[in-house]
């Protein structure tokens, strides 16, 4: 009646090419531009939370770019 889920077999994992993993960090840059544009406007403006929050995305941005080259 109550027989264990069962999930799919998953396929090994492909490392992206490198030209791949380059476009895709430099999107990721060119955003975490766009975000710090936003938390030194902000920031100049006198919105503390939103520049926190634009600082927070531009630095998250950075992260998961930095992770697209080395991890691949």
């Amino acid at each position: 009646m109550n027989e264990p889920r069962r999930e799919p077999a998953r396929e090994p994992h492909e490392p992206r090419p490198v030209i791949e993993r380059l476009g895709l960090a430099a999107v990721a840059f060119v955003l975490a531009l766009l975000f710090g544009a936003v938390a030194a406007a902000s920031w100049i403006g006198g919105e503390l939370f939103l520049a926190v929050m634009g600082a927070v995305g531009c630095v998250m941005t950075l992260w998961v770019g930095a992770l697209t080259l080395i991890r691949g």
